[in-house]
């Protein structure tokens, strides 16, 4: 038993270490990057205004509390997911990098549905399954997994790499539709949405 918690211990350990060396700071690439420093929150208004360690979880409670407004810039899961309730992802976080032509902070929400290597290969891919997901945050991704449910979007540049949705895409605004992308990577799956992507204002 204490062999087997030794293991599973070390096995989290590589996982968070190769998430936090990813990534090095290139401008305007907004790559993996974390840091092993303590959490440092601030608000600005009525946003969250973050430079954030990455958030690794495996479980539902800690993946709710990394995706909310005093969560992580990046939430890192390490196996399946399912909930049956809405999940709202809020605040916008910084990611630790620079504009490298303005020198103005950058701002990044990610999930990674994910693990990889020292050498940046994806090992595992996870799902991620809600009746429904928001997006609030600015500058938002979802990577390289399967999302079972509806997205719903309000955050401008959001983007999809290499990541399947089994359901619909709704936009909350203009912005949100006119700024979403697909920047799926070489050597991956493409991504993929079964549903309908529309625009959906109430």
């Amino acid at each position: 038993m204490k062999t087997k918690k030794i293991l599973a211990s070390l096995a989290f350990t590589l996982t968070a270490l190769i998430f936090v060396s990813c990534g090095q700071n290139n401008g305007n690439d907004t790559s993996d990057k974390g840091s092993t420093e303590q959490n440092q929150n601030k608000t600005d208004n009525e946003n969250t205004d973050a430079t954030t360690t990455a958030s690794i979880v495996d479980n539902n409670e800690a993946f709710e509390k990394a995706i909310s407004k005093d969560g992580t810039w990046i939430i890192v899961t390490l196996n399946d997911l399912t909930f049956d309730k809405e999940l709202v992802v809020d605040g916008d976080f910084k990611n630790g990098k620079k504009d490298e032509s303005t020198s103005e902070e950058l701002f990044q929400r990610k999930i990674a549905l994910y693990t990889q290597d020292e050498n940046r290969n994806i090992t595992n891919k996870f799902t991620l399954t809600a009746p429904k997901l928001t997006f609030n945050s600015i500058n938002g991704s979802i990577e390289h997994g399967t999302f079972k449910g509806d997205l719903y979007i309000s955050g401008k540049n959001f983007k999809l790499v290499n990541q399947v949705i089994e359901g619909n895409i709704y936009f909350l605004n203009q912005e949100a539709m006119d700024t979403f992308k697909i920047e799926d990577k070489d050597g991956d799956t493409p991504s993929k949405v079964t549903g309908v992507q529309e625009l959906k204002t109430e």
